[in-house]
């Protein structure tokens, strides 16, 4: 899944990068509004975690005008404000969540969890296409009786193959999924994660259509 991270302080920012990451989501972290707001524009996001003391353009005007293009894309709000007026402004302006900082990454991975879940754009507890099986909190994954528990970037394709069973995912779209901006992604990197992820679980737990790219057999 990707994240879009709109917080100015380098410290938290690079705290939560680093946490989202190895819980396995790909991230894209701006540093003000205004390249919030762009980024929103350009990319597809399965989640924002928004700070409203950002510069440029604060946190509730951003929070305004995705609510004005995009009335689904999920929002958690993480800031250190935490007057009761500013709560309810936030959750007024369309936000899913409110977190106050400092905040326990563990807290907030549930939180973007339950959102995820309850917008109806992220994975529900279990993902399954009736054959291969893959536990989003434990990142353990079983096919045919076959368990292994994934390392970060391989749960990371297996879920976005998971979630879009029988359909054919590029290798542009699979590293998407993995990767956010800064991450430097070499040419081999998703046969790589595949064969890994074959590895532990049996060839054909993952297909591969030559030529086009890989898919997990749809529900049965």
């Amino acid at each position: 899944m990707r994240v879009l991270l709109a917080e100015d302080d380098r410290m938290i920012g690079a705290a939560v990068v680093e946490a989202l990451r190895d819980a396995a989501y790909a991230v894209d972290w701006v540093r003000d509004g205004e390249l919030a707001i762009e980024a929103i524009r350009n990319e597809t996001y399965d989640i924002v975690l928004l700070d409203l003391g950002l510069p440029a353009v604060d946190g509730f005007d951003v929070l305004k005008k995705m609510r004005g293009g995009d009335a689904r894309l999920p929002v958690i709000i993480l800031t250190a404000r935490e007057a009761l007026d500013d709560r309810i402004r936030g959750l007024d302006l369309g936000a899913d969540d409110y977190l106050i900082k400092p905040f326990e990454i563990r807290e907030l991975l549930a939180r973007m969890r339950a959102v995820t879940r309850r917008e109806g754009s992220g994975a529900p507890p279990i993902l399954s296409n009736g054959k291969l099986q893959l536990d989003p909190a434990t990142r353990e994954a079983s096919y045919f009786g076959e368990k292994a528990v994934l390392s970060a970037r391989e749960f990371a394709l297996l879920q976005a193959l998971l979630l879009r069973p029988g359909v054919i995912l590029s290798r542009a779209e699979l590293e998407r999924h993995i990767y956010g901006w800064s991450e430097e992604v070499e040419s081999n990197a998703v046969e790589f994660l595949i064969h890994a992820v074959r590895k532990k679980l049996g060839v054909m737990a993952i297909r591969n259509v030559r030529g086009v790219g890989w898919m997990v057999d749809h529900s049965k």
